[in-house]
């Protein structure tokens, strides 16, 4: 009788030890990536122009995650200081905010970076990130032509850019082919 308890325990041990293991394999890892410089890269938007209290816009980038994953921090950089610039993430299709954000940027022409509570994206679902700001990186191609979207960017595919005149976190309407304003752009993880 005390040897079969004896086996039956190494047993046990043996297969719970077998279980952990391999539960400890099906969760990978995934490496956080910020799309900003491939997309630039990309794009050939190589030429910068520094705008400074030109003008109020809510403007940014639309984008669709090639696979489930979540934005874990937002990064912009201005060439002029600002401590209170709004950042909206949003649901394409909806036009809904789903998650605002402030940053300060408290020196020019050093990224700032805000750790968020993570935002959870869908994998082929569109979103875009906006700021509002009277600040900002004009970035365009030196002959000025349009790039030709979508542009494939790591796991992240940006669609078009987009901007609309105004202070209000309103749904930017307009939309261009020939440039991108705003080093705007977040830290995104894969999950699955």
């Amino acid at each position: 009788m005390k040897k079969f308890k004896t086996i039956i325990t190494i047993l046990v041990t043996a297969i719970l030890a077998i279980s952990c293991s391999s539960d400890k394999d099906d969760k990978k890892s995934f490496a956080t990536e910020n799309p900003l410089a491939a997309y630039y890269t990309a794009t050939g938007f190589s030429t910068v122009t520094n705008f400074i209290n030109a003008g109020d816009y809510e403007f940014g980038l639309v984008f669709t995650p090639t696979v489930k994953g979540k934005i874990k921090a937002v990064t912009l950089k201005l060439p002029a200081t600002n401590p209170t610039v709004r950042v909206t993430i949003w649901d394409y299709s909806a036009k809904t905010v789903l998650r605002s954000e402030t940053l300060n940027v408290a020196t020019a022409d050093v990224e700032v970076k805000k750790e968020i509570s993570e935002l959870a994206l869908d994998k082929d679902k569109k979103y875009m990130i906006t700021m509002n700001s009277n600040d900002w990186y004009k970035k365009n191609k030196a002959d000025l032509s349009n790039v030709t979207y979508p542009i494939v960017a790591g796991n992240i595919t940006f669609n078009e850019y987009r901007w609309v005149s105004g202070t209000a976190q309103i749904f930017p309407t307009n939309v261009s082919a020939n440039y991108n304003a705003g080093d705007l752009s977040f830290d995104f993880q894969q999950t699955e």
